[in-house]
């Protein structure tokens, strides 16, 4: 019989992300942000090709990539309230990593592995933040998938893209929770 880690089992089933815009200071410090990070990228990574960056923006960089985003949404014709969504997303933020999936070339790894690598970085990252004891959530949206606003924000290569926004914070007392989903409508038992 596996031996069981009950408190690593108790945390994982009752984790809930904290809404960004409910994160307030204090932030992780350089300290706690490089074990977040460590622990972030011990994800499944076949060929370890590290198919992932980081980047690191804390509220200097966020005030300025604010206004990057809030042009970008107007230059897209974008309606009012897209416009200031893009724009408070950066703008309330106080610590933020923004996860850039870099795919490398690869005969024995398919681009699809690499991009699930990073998402596995993604929920990692949020995961050893809460199980710290900080507020975090991963946010993406189509601020995320343009990739002009991927290189004149982030400095992204043309086969890079935004896998998302990791924001860190300290939560509120209660962070609500939501609904899951119903397991008995999502798993199938295939006949023999």
């Amino acid at each position: 019989m596996p031996d069981r880690n009950d408190a690593a089992l108790d945390f994982l089933s009752s984790r809930r992300s904290t809404p960004a815009k409910t994160l307030t200071t204090p932030v992780p410090d350089l300290e706690a942000l490089s074990e977040i990070l460590t622990i972030a990228a011990r994800v499944p990574d076949h060929g370890m090709l590290v198919p992932w960056r980081f980047c690191v923006l804390q509220k200097p960089q966020l005030d300025k990539i604010s206004q990057i985003a809030k042009d970008r949404a107007i230059a897209m014709g974008k309606p009012d309230e897209v416009v200031a969504k893009a724009h408070g997303q950066f703008d309330r933020g106080h610590l933020c990593v923004a996860v850039i999936s870099s795919p490398k070339d690869s005969e024995k790894v398919p681009q699809v592995e690499q991009v699930l690598s990073t998402g596995a970085v993604c929920v990692s990252m949020v995961n050893a933040a809460l199980a710290m004891g900080w507020g975090a959530q991963w946010i993406s949206g189509w601020i995320s998938h343009d990739a002009e606003f991927a290189q004149q924000a982030l400095g992204a290569d043309p086969h890079e893209f935004i896998a998302g926004f990791i924001y860190f914070g300290t939560a509120p007392d209660r962070t609500p929770m939501r609904a899951r989903p119903d397991l008995t409508k999502l798993i199938s038992w295939p006949h023999k």
